[in-house]
């Protein structure tokens, strides 16, 4: 399994500064810029768009990796690809033919993501495991930030592993939600080797950044 790679979710930042904000984390030594995108119907809360990031992008020094909680998503990948997005990340209930979503994003430029929410079946990624660049586990129900580690994710997150492992695949496999000091060693020991945190990495504010970041990535 490649290295952990910490993806800091701005969802949790100071709104009011940020590009900032995420000029900080960059500095602080995360490996990428979670953008969560939410559009009030497929999920219940409303965040960003396409200008946001795009507004957002010259702030940073590494990858944004978009996560798109929106439905219908296919409208919308070229927007946030131009936007600047690396990683595209959709739901496979978002859109009526996820294979062809994977190609559009990949047509876009960017990576391809595929996030499973705990009620999703595994048995929606297997025949698209290896289209995929990255698949992300959410361990809350997708919405809202700060809420807590939902404990039977961590069996997907270990069968998820094993099938990558065995066909041999690269593909990252990130988990996010409830994600802290205590929770990240456990995803990682189940085989996650990205770990996105909006709390955990943004409290104590821009001074405690680097030092969140690096609990989070060494904690096993």
């Amino acid at each position: 399994m490649s290295a952990i790679k910490i993806a800091p979710s701005i969802l949790a930042s100071d709104f009011a500064r940020l590009g900032e904000e995420v000029s900080a984390i960059c500095e602080a030594g995360c490996d990428y810029v979670h953008v969560d995108v939410m559009d009030g119907h497929f999920v219940p809360n409303i965040t960003i768009g396409p200008s946001v990031v795009k507004a957002l992008k010259p702030h940073s020094t590494k990858p944004f990796d978009v996560h798109l909680m929106i439905s219908p998503v296919d409208p919308y990948i070229a927007d946030f690809a131009e936007a600047g997005a690396d990683i595209v990340t959709f739901h496979p209930e978002a859109g009526h033919h996820p294979h062809r979503t994977i190609q559009s994003i990949k047509a876009a430029g960017c990576k391809a993501g595929l996030s499973l929410n705990p009620g999703t079946p595994l048995e929606m990624l297997w025949p698209l495991l290896g289209d995929l660049d990255l698949v992300l586990v959410m361990s809350v129900n997708p919405g809202f930030g700060g809420q807590s580690f939902i404990e039977s994710q961590l069996a997907r997150i270990e069968t998820i592993r094993k099938r990558i492992d065995a066909e041999g695949l690269d593909i990252e496999l990130e988990v996010d939600g409830g994600i802290n000091f205590e929770t990240a060693p456990r995803a990682i020991t189940a085989g996650a080797n990205v770990l996105v945190a909006g709390t955990a990495t943004f409290k104590g504010g821009p001074s405690a950044y680097a030092s969140n970041i690096a609990a989070l990535r060494d904690e096993k």
